[in-house]
């Protein structure tokens, strides 16, 4: 009986990850790295990581947002501007996506792979 109980708890949580994984590419456009260099400075370039991560090396021009101030900083983002996200690997950019997307915002864009697969310029807080 709590074996059949802990497999149902699985099945549950691997549903809801894999419905959170395909809202997220509905809500959200990976881009490569290319494309996302064509846009982000026309955009709203948000680094998602903490701040730690993000005085450690970002991309030239972003702002840092962590996903866990997310909720409480929403009034920094115009919804009339594509808003470009980036953190450590895609996941918490997901994430703050699927946020963003609850309250209105349109024109959601990532970077594919993440910060750590970034070539392009950085800025390390000194």
């Amino acid at each position: 009986m709590e074996l059949w109980i802990l497999i149902g708890g699985l099945v549950i949580l691997i549903a809801f990850g894999v419905f959170r994984f395909i809202k997220a590419n509905k809500v959200l456009t990976t881009l490569t790295e290319d494309e996302f260099r064509q846009g982000y400075r026309k955009a709203q370039l948000i680094d998602v990581r903490e701040p730690k991560e993000f005085d450690g090396g970002h991309i030239l021009g972003a702002r840092n947002i962590p996903l866990s101030q997310m909720r409480n900083r929403l009034v920094e983002i115009r919804k009339d501007k594509p808003v470009y996200f980036y953190c450590q690997n895609g996941t918490r950019s997901s994430r703050a996506a699927l946020m963003l997307d609850k309250k209105g915002y349109q024109d959601l864009n990532q970077l594919k792979g993440g910060f750590k697969k970034w070539t392009g310029k950085i800025k390390v807080k000194k």
